[in-house]
This record gives structure tokens, C-alpha cells and sequence, in this order.
């Protein structure tokens, strides 16, 4: 099975890792915008070989794990020139607007819509782990425009790399997706932003950092190449998911000014229960 995978970061080149060791007959090609990830994801065995876009036409699979933005360019080209039974399935954090772009494209039925929650707040070939993708949710789009053989070797390959599937549609995947990924990202990036804003006048506050700020700002580490472009495809949904956290902000504060603490007690108790809600999940995914 030959497999082109376009974009060599993390999520792509975890993808090539696995699908290494679980398919002793895979063949896998590369391609990067950035010749350096090339270079590294060929040194580092992620891939068999260099690749352009172009080799789209003559391979198996492709595997676009590309910025948002990018893939509403690349996606579009690269159907117009693969085999009639070539899978190709993106991994992106936005689904309504490639669905959208694409649902009149001749080969629309060669497309898989996917979403791995899957990832870590770094990037670049070197990121790239194995097992990345073992018990993580796949989140799947509109798959019956796809067609059934195409289908059937994308869950393969799904399953192979242990995931679990869970079909939505693209928009309410855009609108579930702003609020427990794109919003705790943008207040990783903000707590962030406000405490190196502060440490610029105290030098000290870092000495007191403990374990807490670095679990909740570990997301702020992340890349924003790849962050920037969600936002962007998901502007409407990221605003109304902040509109609602500032609201939830401005209110403790309100508290705060108050000395209504009995109030926070409660607001924080109530918040408790996402423990079992957490807990639940992880259940399920075991």
C-alpha cells in the first residue's frame, strides 16, 4: 500500500509511525511545504521517501495533515488527480467549511472527513510519537458521501491505529469542538500572554511557578501556525464559546469584588462535577 502523506508535524508523522508498524507493505511518501521537515521526517524514518503533491495520482492513500487554511487549497487539487478507489482523508480541527468547499468536487466520494482528538503542544517531525492515536476518539463527517470500498480501507486503517469512531455532522463537530479544544487553547494563550505581560516588570514570578500554571498553560506552547487558521475556519463558534467564558469570568470577578465567597464556594463546588464527567470518559475509552 502506497501512502502519501502531506504535512510531516506531529499529527502527520505519528499517523506514518504507526501506520509503519501495523502494515508491513506500506510504502510511505512525503511531502512537506517546509524542506527542513522533509529532511528530518526522511532521516528520521517517518517516511520511505520525498514526494510532491503530484504523486497523488499514483498512490493508495493520502493523508492531508496540513494547517486548516492550506488544506481548503491542497485538498481540492489533490481529488482532482487521484484513481478512481485512492482514499484521501484530512485530519483537521474544522470540518463545515471543507466539507462545504468540496461537496460538488467530481471525486467527492474519494474523501473522508476526520478529526483524531488526538495531539501534545508540540510540533515538527522531531514531535512525532508512536501510539499516539491508541484509544482516541475519531470524530467522522458525513461518511456516507463517501464511497463504501474507500470507506471500508479508512476504517482499516482507523482501527489499525486504535482509534474509536463517532460520527457528527460538520457543523455541530465546529460548534462541540470550540468548547472543549479551540477555547482552552486561546486561555492557555492568554494566561500565558498576561503572566509574561507581569514577569516583564517582576522577574521573580517564574521562581513561583509551580505545577498547576505549567498543566494549564502547557497549551500556550503550541503552534500557531497550525492555531491561527483553526480559529480563522472557526471564527463564529470560537467567539461564542469566549462570549460565554467572559461572562463566566466578569461574574467571578463581580464575586470577588462582593467578598460573596459563600458564592465562589458554591460556583467552584458545582464546576466540581466535571471530575466525574472526566472520569466517565476515560472509563469508556479504557
Amino acid at each position: 500500500m502506497k501512502v502519501l502523506v502531506i504535512g510531516l508535524g506531529l499529527i502527520g508523522g505519528s499517523m506514518a509511525i504507526d501506520l509503519r508498524s501495523t502494515r508491513k507493505d506500506v510504502v510511505l511518501l512525503g511531502y512537506d511545504a517546509n524542506e527542513q521537515h522533509l529532511d528530518a521526517a526522511l532521516s528520521l524514518g517517518l517516511i520511505d521517501q520525498k514526494a510532491g503533491l503530484q504523486d497523488a495520482a499514483s498512490v493508495d492513500v493520502v493523508i492531508v495533515a496540513i494547517p486548516v487554511n492550506v488544506s481548503l487549497k491542497v485538498i481540492p487539487s489533490v481529488l482532482d488527480i487521484v484513481k478512481d478507489d485512492t482514499l484521501v482523508f484530512d485530519v483537521g480541527s474544522t470540518k463545515a467549511n471543507i466539507c462545504k468547499l468540496i461537496s460538488e468536487h467530481p471525486n467527492r466520494r474519494n474523501f473522508l472527513a476526520a478529526h483524531p482528538i488526538a495531539g501534545t503542544e508540540y510540533s515538527g517531525p522531531q514531535a512525532a510519537i508512536r501510539g499516539l492515536y491508541k484509544g482516541k476518539t475519531n470524530i467522522v463527517c458525513e461518511v456516507e458521501k463517501t464511497a463504501f470500498k474507500v470507506q471500508e480501507l479508512a476504517m482499516d486503517i482507523f482501527n489499525d491505529l486504535g482509534m474509536r469512531i463517532r460520527y457528527m455532522e460538520p457543523k455541530a463537530h465546529d460548534r462541540h469542538i470550540a468548547y472543549v479544544s479551540h477555547l482552552s487553547h486561546i486561555s492557555s494563550f492568554m494566561l500565558g500572554k498576561t503572566v509574561i505581560d507581569k514577569e516583564r516588570n517582576e522577574r521573580d514570578i517564574f521562581d513561583m511557578a509551580g505545577s498547576g500554571f505549567e498543566s494549564t498553560v502547557r497549551l500556550a506552547k503550541s503552534s500557531p501556525a497550525m492555531w491561527s487558521p483553526i480559529f480563522e475556519q472557526n471564527k463564529d463558534n470560537v467567539i461564542e464559546t469566549l462570549e460565554e467564558y467572559i461572562v463566566n469570568l466578569q461574574r467571578f470577578k463581580q464575586l470577588m469584588e462582593s467578598n460573596d465567597f459563600e458564592a465562589i464556594y458554591r460556583e467552584m463546588e458545582d464546576t466540581n462535577r466535571i471530575k466525574e464527567i472526566l472520569e466517565g470518559i476515560t472509563i469508556k475509552s479504557s
